[in-house]
């Protein structure tokens, strides 16, 4: 008899082998044991009040040795315990840093082990369509290729430990009618937009993908045979598991599993006695089962004796390398939008007053409560932060702003004035019901309170900072010309208090870059309704829809300021003339020409000219967070593969990398006046 120790010794051919002879031992019980969670009514129950409290529990089968799957959430940290929280992962694409992201995964993973989790779902890479949606905060960014290199980073850091999935498959992104809302796509759409930072993830071996809870073009994504068996399992060969999101996951549990959905979480409900029935009845074929259940040991075996077990000590959750790694991604993830005649930094030996005003100055403000909450040990707030990098130089005060006369007379006597302002958990996040906060926001501004505070200290003050946090693009037009500095701290994690001071009195340099568009005016925006039923995912949304249509935003994708200044020159192309299936290396130097030293993302952009289809008038296809001193210059080398520039054609559902010219721009924005430098190259016919 074979067991499931058997299997993990093996690799290669023999593995599969042994895989398939110890599915054939299981019964059918087994078999859909490991198909479906077995949290109780009781577990469910207090984990509805405090999720994360445990983990949810899979299949496992003591007969055969088959462990069982041990699952916890966490976009921006493990929902157990008291982790680490770390900035959302909007703040992470904020850093246009691959690497920094894959080290979060990593403490990520190890703190998830440390707490009884194999498995983990927080790599969500669903496409933010419109900034009101309630989860923008858990994603990466509104472009594909981003999300696609920064879901990578994040799934490869965390697998180093556990098994990761990657979610919601597809199309997921309104909150409020997520159980039932149609998105209607045509194929083009959904191959090009909507799916390829998945496909990304499954080219480098992610081990699960989550399905979501809407429909496409009609059908539940958990029961959808074009999206799960169609494109995933067959298209691309995806050979680890599809697990339902939860709860109402799955509508139809004979038709999810014909469709290609393999696990039901965080209980069996639909993958129950119907289920079993209908195997025995012949209408669901054993190999169907045989299938799932395969897939599903075949990647416990794959992660059986990955990680490394001196590392999952009680002892390494929160400590205090993963705290200051917080508080790195932090200061790296700052994004300065505005600096009117160097408004910022404050200089401690002449700023000798400050002024601090905000409800969210004196809050901890790390982001939703849905299933995405960390409670970690401790939140250090921008007060808290100000204070602390004040010193004794700087008195500080604090106003929370609701008392606007004095608000008004703190700022007369202050040298600079921060205002706190922004969302917090009440305004986004995920949606259970009308009387759980959160869900999708209908208004992109600041409360009427908030402007009305920032007015009325910008009116007083000499200098009037504002420090924004939240999970996504916000409309400043009706007060940013009245204040001279704006930073975009998102929701910062639990040092996140400690990295905006950093920035404020310039003991760092702020380096992010928006990983999403902030619009002037919602009006430049796609049609957004919450309660849809059903609704229309067009081609173009993004920096690719102002490009389109010729709107100028308030801040670009890509955008963000520094206290120095960069230059770009000396753009070079391996070749002008490529074969498909080749390459254009891009070189260029980048060179900070200010007085201190600072990051720029460089971001390479390729336009299509002639093409026989519409076509965005770019496309990220390239970035690198460069570190430069005062002066110094360093040489950049980015390649495009011809690959990334192909559209797909529906009609014969392929790919097809066009024969036509390509324009590279590089720059530090998507905006036009910021793509510094320009060259053509031309695609040969094959």
């Amino acid at each position: 008899m074979v067991n499931f120790a058997d299997v993990v010794a093996a690799d290669g051919e023999q593995r599969e082998r042994l895989i398939a002879e110890l599915v054939g031992e299981m019964t059918l019980r087994e078999k859909l044991n490991e198909m479906a969670g077995n949290s109780s009514d009781l577990k469910l129950a207090v984990m509805a009040l405090a999720y994360g409290k445990w983990t949810f529990d899979s299949g496992g089968c003591r007969r055969l040795g088959i462990p069982p799957l041990r699952f916890t959430d966490g976009p921006r940290g493990v929902c157990m315990g008291h982790s680490t929280c770390f900035p959302v992962a909007m703040a992470r694409g904020a850093t246009w840093d691959p690497a920094l992201v894959m080290r979060v995964g990593d403490a990520i993973g190890v703190e998830a082990r440390a707490q009884g989790a194999n498995f983990y779902g927080g790599v969500c890479i669903n496409v933010p369509r419109h900034p009101g949606w309630g989860r923008c905060q858990e994603t990466f960014g509104e472009d594909p290729y981003l999300l696609g290199v920064m879901g990578v980073a994040s799934m490869a850091g965390a697998q180093r430990h556990l098994m990761a999935c990657a979610k919601h498959f597809a199309c997921n992104s309104i909150e409020e009618s997520r159980f039932y809302v149609d998105v209607r796509v045509d194929e083009r759409t959904l191959r090009e937009v909507y799916l390829p930072h998945f496909k990304r993830c499954v080219d480098a071996g992610v081990a699960s993908v989550m399905s979501a809870y809407n429909k496409v073009n009609g059908a539940y994504c958990g029961q959808n045979l074009h999206l799960l068996r169609g494109i995933l399992k067959s298209d691309w060969g995806f050979d680890g598991l599809v697990m339902s999101d939860f709860v109402r996951g799955v509508r139809d549990g004979v038709e999810g599993v014909m469709s290609g959905l393999d696990m039901e979480m965080p209980r069996r409900w639909r993958f129950g006695g119907r289920l079993k029935r209908a195997v025995r009845h012949g209408i669901v074929p054993m190999d169907t089962i045989d299938d799932a259940a395969a897939r599903i040991i075949r990647q416990k075996a794959r992660f059986a004796a990955v990680g490394e077990p001196g590392r999952y000590g009680k002892e390494k959750v929160a400590c205090r390398e993963h705290t200051d790694l917080a508080c790195e991604v932090a200061r790296r993830s700052m994004v300065l939008l505005k600096n009117e005649e160097g408004a910022l930094p404050l200089d401690r030996d002449s700023i000798k007053h400050v002024a601090v005003f905000g409800r969210l100055a004196d809050r901890p403000n790390i982001g939703d409560r849905g299933s995405s909450r960390v409670s970690p040990p401790f939140v250090v707030t921008p007060l808290q932060g100000i204070r602390d990098r004040a010193r004794a130089a700087v008195q500080v005060l604090y106003d929370s702003g609701k008392d606007l006369h004095r608000a008004r007379q703190l700022a007369v006597w202050a040298h600079a004035s921060i205002v706190v302002a922004g969302l917090d958990y009440h305004q986004e996040g995920e949606y259970i019901s009308k009387h759980w906060a959160g869900g999708d926001r209908e208004h992109l501004g600041l409360s009427a309170g908030e402007v009305e505070l920032i007015k009325a200290v910008a009116d007083e003050s000499e200098r009037c900072v504002v420090v924004l946090e939240g999970g996504s693009a916000i409309t400043v037009a009706d007060w940013v010309d009245e204040v001279e500095a704006v930073l975009l701290a998102w929701y910062p994690g639990m040092e996140g208090g400690h990295a905006i001071a950093e920035a404020i009195f310039g003991d760092v340099n702020p380096g992010g870059r928006l990983p999403v568009t902030f619009p002037a005016s919602e009006s430049q925006l796609p049609p957004f309704d919450k309660k849809a039923k059903s609704v229309d995912y067009g081609y173009y949304h993004g920096y690719r829809l102002f490009d389109k249509e010729g709107m100028t935003p308030s801040f670009p994708f890509g955008y963000g300021l520094s206290y120095t200044t960069f230059a770009y020159s000396d753009l070079r192309l391996s070749d002008t003339e490529v074969a498909p299936g080749g390459g254009v290396e891009v070189t260029f130097d980048v060179t900070n020409t200010g007085g201190v030293a600072g990051d720029e993302v460089a971001q390479l952009y390729v336009g299509c000219r002639g093409s026989v289809v519409d076509r965005p008038l770019k496309e990220l296809k390239g970035f690198q967070r460069v570190s430069l001193e005062p002066g110094e210059t360093k040489r950049v080398s980015l390649t495009v593969d011809t690959s990334e520039l192909a559209y797909y054609d529906a009609g014969s559902s392929s790919r097809i990398v066009e024969a036509c010219d390509y324009e590279v721009m590089v720059g530090g924005s998507s905006a036009e006046w910021d793509l510094r430098l320009k060259a053509p190259f031309r695609i040969t016919p094959a």
